[in-house]
């Protein structure tokens, strides 16, 4: 068994996911990425599916429009995300 460093160990440097480094912030970024993703995968998966069944007439235009509105919105918080994202990084 090795000896194990305690959270300052290691001379003073910061390890990859600690706190204050670039890795930790560039983690979060990409986190908060993956869930937009997957949130707007999610509502254009309903928003077709509603879509589908009110032109077959099983699911009334509520639906579709309500999930057609959450998807605008999520997309448009996802484009907004990234691009203040770029513009911090000076990309």
């Amino acid at each position: 068994m090795g000896v194990r460093q305690g959270q300052g160990g290691g001379g003073g440097q910061l390890g990859d996911l600690e706190p204050g480094t670039r890795q930790r912030a560039q983690l979060r970024a990409r986190v908060v990425d993956i869930a937009l993703l997957a949130l707007c995968v999610v509502l254009a998966l309903w928003a077709l599916w509603s879509l589908v069944g009110w032109a077959r007439g099983t699911t009334g235009w509520a639906y579709s429009v309500v999930a057609c509105v959450l998807l605008a919105a999520a997309v448009t918080a996802r484009t907004v995300g990234i691009r203040r994202r770029d513009l911090r990084s000076g990309r």
